[in-house]
């Protein structure tokens, strides 16, 4: 508090016939610590979500195998039966390519798409309830892979989704090492009368966006050799 300010209250409070009301408005108006910008300035209100909590994840929805893809053995399903909890179940395909399910027993998993299995596991439980509602989808796919060797970061056998391109294999075992050709790269594919083609892949072209028909999708038990 200003000290001539301070000295006028003390003057009104002692000498003036000024009603307390009065002098109790004229300290308040003046009490120490009050800042008249504070006022004017009110906090801003806490956020409620963060922006990782706004942002969905995308991770699992881009490797969901879509309705074409193909049940192979090892795969993980989820059978959903619309409110028969009994019958909702996660089953790994065993490796005779079936699955067992509740009422219906075995099944044939192995060889067909979510589509397919969803409507044969649908016409089976019609004989048990009325108008089934089933749900197929794909929540690990164990039985398609490809291979990446040579001077990657992590050579290795690794999922295959229906989207994987040559660079997702890429980015997926780490990268190059050095001294990997990155120009000399080719894929291994075999062929149904059992032979081998190797088709080139020019990792600096690409990134370039030079030859993108290069960076084909990998199908089952292809290789990428990095030499």
């Amino acid at each position: 508090m200003n000290r001539l300010l301070r000295h006028r209250c003390v003057r009104i409070a002692l000498t003036s016939s000024t009603p307390a009301v009065v002098l109790g408005l004229v300290l308040a108006t003046t009490a120490p610590g009050q800042s008249s910008a504070g006022s004017s300035h009110p906090s801003l209100p806490a956020v409620v979500s963060s922006a990782s909590e706004a942002k969905p994840n995308l991770s699992s929805a881009l490797n969901t195998p879509d309705d074409h893809y193909v049940i192979g053995n090892a795969d993980l399903l989820q059978i959903n039966v619309w409110k028969e909890p009994e019958l909702t179940e996660s089953v790994p395909v065993r490796s005779d390519g079936k699955i067992s399910l509740p009422l219906i027993g075995e099944i044939q998993a192995s060889g067909r798409t979510p589509v397919q299995l969803k409507e044969e596991i649908t016409t089976k439980l019609s004989a048990y309830l009325t108008a089934p509602d089933v749900t197929v989808v794909v929540m690990q796919v164990n039985s398609q892979k490809f291979n990446i060797l040579g001077r990657v970061a992590k050579p290795g056998s690794y999922p295959l989704s229906a989207t994987t391109t040559v660079l997702d294999a890429i980015a997926l075992a780490g990268g190059f090492l050095d001294f990997a050709k990155q120009k000399e790269v080719y894929i291994l594919r075999r062929d149904s009368r059992g032979g081998e083609s190797r088709i080139a892949f020019n990792y600096k072209d690409v990134i370039r966006g030079n030859h993108p028909e290069q960076n084909i999708r990998l199908v089952p038990n292809d290789t990428i050799v990095v030499p």
